[in-house]
């Protein structure tokens, strides 16, 4: 009986261990453009009649001189959109997703009714020309990894400052291939509450356990989990590089920068912005 404890233990150990040393460490970052360690407004400074992740946000960024956060997935025609939702219906009113629509269909699509269309990365690429710094977020929820040869071939060209994240643990694994060096990082949040189900997958996301599949340079976490277990590990142990979604407060932002973290932020760049908190 005192054997089987014993092994029971040792067993219990041995995971403990694999977990710390192996299965959540990040990798750790060499040589990073301190221009990539800022602020970034959220899709773009949108709001008002600027809509999210729009040509118009994107130049308003730039004009402030404020990083850019931004999300891309491919069309059915492998074009690279730059569009958060895997639906169209909240931003644009059609039922169907973007993946089902090749991209001069979705670029006929009205942003919130406004002007605004919806974007390709090449044409915000084009726009921003390196003036501010880019943070862009992978979309995926398959195996399929086509979008990132995609935006690498894309980026290939691009001589401005960018980094890359994402919430699936292969995409960044695969952006690293197809572009090494590349400042990359692994969005973070407990998946089992956000899905409402605790099943394995989202057991070992919400761990972090999958890390060691993506070697995430950074983490980028939901401000709710600043100190869950997962995050005290990779950003006060490990000490990765850290930022922090989404403040949408001056209050928000400003607890952002006392614990040293980068902020994605909603709201906040111009003073009258911050008086409304």
């Amino acid at each position: 009986m005192m054997t089987a404890v014993w092994i029971l233990l040792g067993v219990l150990l041995f995971l403990i261990l694999l977990y710390l040393l192996v299965l959540i460490r990040p990798r750790r970052p060499g040589s990073v453009d301190p221009a990539l360690l800022c602020n970034y407004a959220h899709r773009g400074r949108h709001g008002g009649a600027i809509p999210e992740n729009s040509m118009a946000a994107f130049a308003l960024a730039c004009e402030e001189g404020v990083g850019i956060e931004l999300d891309v997935q491919l069309s059915r025609d492998g074009k690279v959109m730059v569009f958060h939702d895997y639906s169209l219906r909240r931003m644009t009113g059609c039922e169907r997703l973007l993946s089902e629509m090749d991209a001069k269909d979705l670029q006929a699509l009205s942003l919130a009714g406004t002007q605004e269309t919806v974007p390709t990365l090449e044409q915000v690429l084009r726009l921003v020309r390196g003036r501010v710094p880019l943070l862009i977020e992978l979309k995926g929820e398959s195996m399929d990894t086509s979008l990132c040869q995609a935006v690498a071939e894309l980026l290939a060209g691009y001589e401005g400052a960018y980094c890359i994240e994402s919430f699936h643990p292969l995409l960044v694994r695969e952006i690293q291939r197809h572009i090494p060096g590349v400042f990359c990082g692994l969005l973070y949040t407990n998946v089992c509450r956000e899905k409402k189900k605790t099943s394995l997958l989202n057991l070992h996301l919400t761990w972090m356990a999958l890390n060691f599949l993506a070697r995430p340079q950074f983490i980028a976490y939901d401000q709710q989990e600043r100190n869950s277990l997962p995050v005290r590990i990779t950003t006060r142990w490990y000490k990765a590089p850290h930022f922090v979604w989404t403040a949408r407060t001056a209050a928000q932002r400003r607890i952002a920068e006392e614990l040293g973290e980068h902020a994605i932020f909603e709201i906040g760049t111009r003073p009258e912005e911050e008086s409304r908190g």
